[in-house]
C-alpha cells in the first residue's frame, strides 16, 4: 500500500520542515510514503474563506485517484489513541491501494473534499497550527509503523 500526505502550502518553519523530513524518511523504511505539497493560493485578500476552501479543494481533488482511500485530518474527525491508529493503519494496509491523508488550509476543507473523503481523523481536541499538525501527524504515522512491527519506540 502506498501512503501519501497532501498538504496545502509549504512548511515555512525550518525546524518543523527538518523534523517532518526526518520522520518522512523514517516512515519510508516501513511503507512507501510521499508528501505532496500543493501551492498556497495567491492574492487571497479579496477572497472569502469559502472561496479559498473551494479553490484549495479543487487543487486537492486533482491529486486524488478514484480508487484512493482519502482521510481528512480534521478537528471534527474521530480521535484514536496511538495504538488504535496503528491497528487502523494496519487494517488499511490490507484493503487500500493508496491511502491518502490530507491536511487542508487554514479554513478547512470544501464541501466537495468532505464528500470525496472516506474518513476524517482528528489528532486532538486541542487546536494546533497547520505547521505543527504536519509534524504531529508524521510522528504518529511513524509511531504506528513501529507499533505494527513490534518495535520499542512506543511504550505503554
Amino acid at each position: 500500500m502506498k501512503t501519501e500526505l497532501i498538504l496545502v502550502g509549504k512548511t515555512t518553519d525550518s525546524l518543523f520542515a527538518k523534523a517532518i523530513a526526518d520522520y518522512a524518511g523514517r516512515i519510508a523504511h516501513y511503507i512507501p510514503f510521499a508528501i505532496t505539497t500543493l501551492p498556497e493560493l495567491k492574492n487571497t485578500r479579496k477572497l472569502s474563506a469559502e472561496q479559498q476552501c473551494t479553490m484549495e479543494g479543487e487543487l486537492i481533488l486533482r491529486q486524488l485517484q478514484p480508487s484512493d482511500t482519502v482521510v481528512l485530518l480534521d478537528e471534527h474527525g474521530r480521535e484514536l489513541r496511538s495504538t488504535e491508529f496503528a491497528s487502523w493503519t494496519e487494517k488499511k494496509q490490507q484493503t487500500a491501494r493508496r491511502l491518502v491523508f490530507v491536511i487542508g488550509g487554514p479554513y478547512g476543507f470544501s464541501p466537495a473534499v468532505y464528500q470525496r473523503a472516506n474518513e476524517q481523523l482528528s489528532l486532538s481536541r486541542m487546536t494546533f497550527s497547520h505547521q505543527m499538525v504536519r509534524l504531529i501527524f508524521v510522528e504518529q504515522l511513524y509511531r504506528a509503523c513501529t507499533i505494527i512491527k513490534g518495535e520499542p519506540y512506543h511504550h505503554e
